[in-house]
């Protein structure tokens, strides 16, 4: 099959439901690079690390809601994409790998950068092989994930670059805000006149009926009205509890008959125990395959009756103000230094209605959940899925590039923030190589949180003190990475803030004179990490 047509037909039909590809050099993926690059409908993102361009484009597609795709040569090339595909898969994200390879007579010959490409993704996407031209208008993208894997034959360079086709465009986010890749498990009869708790994760979303409900949700989810602080979930575990509120003490029954659990809540202990207490019943809605735990009833809709009660609205609100309360005490404490959770708090202070949030998996997502986001008027993004730190930066760079594209008016390139910690941050600094000709975020900000290790498990079980003479060189791996000299060789602007006042002052600069990427490093302790997780869990 000719090289250069069967790829000008693939190029065609990604176009139809990409409006964005990153891309990597290869010498077996070059037919598609050349068709590709003659479609004025795609934007090409280069990179030249896989795994960096999988995760790029899986930020874009967070915002787009569509099918952005990665496309790669033969080899292990491919299997670079497979975490980045995982996430997807576990956040329900519409990711697309396109993957070059070999004549299927050299499969299993030895031949250069040949592997078993087809299934190598297991139950992740199911491959959709490319051999022939007739093959190219089977290909489905109706799954989020897929996975193309597309036979070249030599030659593979075209003898004169092809005419440039299609049109440019400008479309708002896709599939997703239509429901595309969504599924309805009914209806569930909810009366909400019972003591009822809304507990809302990433994927969550507004719930007809549930909205004066009592909620405790994390950063990703949309800002309910009712916002509970999540350490409220240790009040919620107990029969009764003395509470003060409004001037008064009182007595109050504070666990709760039901909850509703909407999306895939993952952050908090005392949170998720709720879900197993045989005490409470527990109504799961998703909109995908995924329920959180194991819900005594399932659906997506909900017809609910009656209205919640003003005492349970003042016990939820007065439990939630005590978490609040703790938190804003520790932070102003300076027994804890200069940590984390006040890199959080300084960063959530400085995000306005229209700014975009990306945090970091790990101690960042649970530091701002304890600061008070999720806030009204700004879109805040996390890895959620399989909740790992990889990728962070790429996803960040991808998710700030399509803001932009989907905001092109505007006088000055929209905000992003992300917040990660340093071992996010050195796992994933590839993310800022970008060729000068490509496109390139315009305001995004990176705080880096950084306290030479693996805080979070300062917390942890790992972090106590009978196996503590194990837990420097295992867990808490510190690494003397001076940041300033990895970003300048990244070509990224760089800032420091060694404490609270000088963080804000930072920030603030920016917000007034954004660079296109600026990274601030946040130089902070986890030496009190411990002692500041057992104030907070009083």
């Amino acid at each position: 099959m000719d090289s250069t047509t069967l790829a000008a037909a693939v190029a065609e039909r990604i176009a139809a439901h990409c409006t964005d590809v990153v891309m990597c050099p290869g010498s077996r993926n070059s037919p598609l690079t050349y068709a590709l690059l003659a479609r004025a409908d795609v934007t090409v993102h280069m990179r030249i690390d896989e795994r960096a361009a999988a995760f790029t484009a899986l930020g874009l597609a967070r915002v787009q809601r569509r099918h952005v795709a990665v496309v790669t040569t033969s080899g292990t090339a491919v299997a670079n994409c497979f975490p980045a595909l995982v996430e997807a898969h576990m956040s329900h994200t519409p990711l697309a790998v396109v993957s070059a390879d070999r004549p299927a007579r050299l499969w299993g010959t030895g031949a250069s950068q040949t592997i078993w490409q087809e299934g190598i993704f297991g139950r992740y996407a199911r491959t959709q092989q490319v051999h022939e031209l007739d093959d190219v208008s089977a290909l489905d993208f109706s799954s989020p994930q897929v996975h193309l894997n597309v036979s070249f034959d030599t030659p593979l360079v075209p003898q004169a670059l092809p005419e440039m086709v299609g049109a440019p465009r400008r479309v708002g986010p896709g599939a997703l805000s239509r429901g595309g890749f969504f599924t309805d498990h009914g209806e569930v009869d909810i009366d909400i006149t019972r003591d009822t708790l809304v507990i809302a994760g990433d994927e969550a979303w507004e719930v007809p009926g549930l909205e004066h409900v009592p909620t405790i949700a994390e950063p990703s989810a949309p800002t309910p009205f009712h916002q509970v602080h999540p350490l409220a979930a240790r009040f919620f575990a107990q029969s009764e509890v003395a509470i003060s509120h409004d001037g008064g003490d009182f007595a109050a029954s504070t666990k709760p008959e039901q909850v509703v659990v909407v999306g895939h809540p993952t952050l908090h202990r005392d949170v998720m125990a709720l879900l197993a207490d045989p005490d409470i019943r527990v109504i799961g809605l998703s909109r995908t395959e995924t329920f959180t735990g194991q819900p005594d009833v399932r659906g997506t809709r909900v017809k609910v009756t009656g209205q919640p009660t003003d005492t349970w609205i003042k016990i939820c609100e007065a439990a939630g103000e005590v978490g609040a309360e703790t938190v804003r005490t520790a932070l102003a404490g300076e027994e804890f230094g200069f940590t984390g959770l006040h890199v959080a708090a300084a960063v959530c202070d400085t995000l306005a209605v229209g700014d975009t949030f990306v945090v970091g998996s790990s101690n960042p997502v649970r530091d701002v959940s304890f600061v008070g986001m999720p806030f009204d008027g700004v879109d805040t993004y996390s890895p959620r899925g399989a909740a790992g730190i990889d990728g962070t930066l790429s996803q960040a760079v991808g998710i700030a590039l399509a803001t932009q594209a989907l905001r092109p008016d505007e006088i000055r390139a929209p905000r992003t923030v992300a917040l990660v910690g340093d071992l996010t941050f050195l796992h994933d600094i590839n993310g800022l190589l970008i060729g000068p000709d490509e496109p390139r975020p315009g305001n995004l900000t990176i705080v880096v949180a950084n306290d030479d290790g693996g805080g979070i498990f300062e917390a942890l079980e790992p972090g106590a003190a009978a196996v503590r003479e194990r837990f420097e060189r295992a867990f808490g791996t510190p690494h003397g990475t001076e940041i300033a000299d990895i970003v300048a060789g990244y070509g990224a602007d760089y800032r420091r803030a060694d404490n609270l006042a000088e963080l804000h002052e930072v920030l603030r600069d920016l917000e007034a004179q954004p660079s296109p990427i600026t990274v601030v490093e946040a130089r902070t302790t986890r030496a009190t990490r411990r002692a500041l997780a057992e104030r907070l869990n009083k």
